[in-house]
């Protein structure tokens, strides 16, 4: 590598706790051991790491950098840092780790986050019930909840482009497929269009199973220089393009006074991405895009590139994201199926998508990935691929 040449990094380690519907761990012992187990699949101990990064919303708190450190056993931590909002954080924690990297901040790091939503009173739902302005003016009107914001946004998306029952059906039904072949699925069951179209409408047009689960578990994903991710355990995945943006708006108004309702940051910081890794959409084999609810996905999927704005609810017909699909989508069953860890455990699907080392669920020949982050109003699109 030449002097002038940007150190290029790769991720190295993947883990994972089980994911339980209600458990009874303390969240910050579930990172501890999605920590511990990505240190030992990328065949490094605690003393090798140095770095910390994590989102910046939830796990300052739940499980700070100074409490995980001491429990691993991490002997020097040189460099910590938060990235951004929930989702959009933890996926965009692979930029903080290369901005360490390159900088001779870090040699090493971690990234890490987890849920305790199962079995934490109020789940989800908490996180808005703290929030003034929602208690105050939202809260008393019967405007509360996910749920209720998504399908609104459903509901404005069916008016200005037409979305059918069936076509938010085919993203469910796509997970199922996925989470069949995905060991540890909390959602395996299989799933068809007349079961879809029984299921219980949460908030209309969406049903249950266009909603996520709610769980316990945690994930995290260990970084280093590509040079030296060569001499490691497993295949490493390179970081070949990231990128962040954000609305502007505040978490608090976004789905009430956010004027660009139907669209997402994904359109800027996947055009980041894309341009750092000189890569198209084309080349993509296959996405982990976060799916709190299908119309979050039909969302995403437009402003990614994948297809025009008002027709991704089409581009998902015939079975295209599931697998065997043209663009197969959330491998391993994503947070509708799979568990919902805010996007964390899309990246560790989309590395072990890289590896080839998932069996039945295995996207053939897969060379590059995308995962796409959603934390409103942050974004992050992250290209992987593999060593070339």
């Amino acid at each position: 590598m030449s002097s002038g040449e940007a150190i290029q990094i790769a991720a190295v380690g993947v883990g994972e706790t089980e994911y339980v519907r209600r458990g009874a761990a303390p969240l910050a012992e579930l990172v501890v051991e999605a920590c511990s187990r990505a240190l030992t699949d990328a065949g490094l101990s605690p003393s090798d790491v140095d770095g910390i990064v994590t989102e910046a919303n939830s796990m300052p708190q739940q499980a700070p950098a100074d409490m995980v450190q001491t429990a691993l056993g991490i002997k020097e931590r040189r460099f910590t840092a938060h990235s951004g909002v929930w989702g959009a954080g933890i996926v965009g924690a692979a930029q903080m780790a290369r901005l360490a990297i390159q900088s001779g901040q870090a040699d090493v790091v971690l990234t890490y986050f987890g849920v305790d939503f199962g079995s934490s009173p109020g789940g989800p739902y908490a996180l808005h019930a703290v929030d003034p302005l929602k208690a105050s003016l939202e809260m008393p009107v019967g405007w509360y909840g996910q749920p209720l914001y998504f399908a609104s946004i459903a509901q404005r998306y069916a008016y200005e482009y037409g979305l059918r029952p069936e076509q938010l059906g085919e993203l469910a039904i796509a997970a199922r497929k996925h989470a069949a072949l995905t060991p540890g699925a909390l959602r395996p069951q299989a799933l068809d269009l007349e079961g879809y179209l029984a299921s219980p409408m949460i908030a209309e047009p969406l049903r249950a199973a266009d909603c996520c689960l709610v769980n316990d578990g945690a994930a995290a994903v260990v970084y280093t220089s590509l040079e030296r991710a060569r001499d490691l355990a497993k295949d490493p995945v390179v970081v070949a393009g990231v990128g962040t943006a954000s609305a502007p708006i505040s978490q608090s108004s976004y789905f009430t006074q956010h004027r660009n309702y139907l669209g997402t940051p994904a359109t800027l910081s996947s055009q980041k991405a894309f341009g750092e890794a000189g890569l198209s959409i084309d080349e993509v084999d296959f996405a982990e895009i976060y799916d709190c609810f299908t119309i979050t996905d039909i969302m995403q999927i437009e402003d990614l590139g994948f297809c025009g704005k008002g027709e991704g609810a089409a581009f998902v017909e015939g079975g295209r994201t599931g697998p065997g699909g043209a663009m197969p989508i959330n491998t391993h069953g994503g947070s509708l199926a799979h568990s919902y860890l805010l996007g964390a455990n899309h990246v560790v699907e989309a590395v072990r998508q890289l590896r080839h080392e998932r069996g039945s669920g295995q996207v053939a020949k897969a060379e590059v990935g995308l995962v796409a982050g959603l934390g409103v109003p942050d974004h992050t699109t992250l290209l992987l691929t593999v060593d070339r």
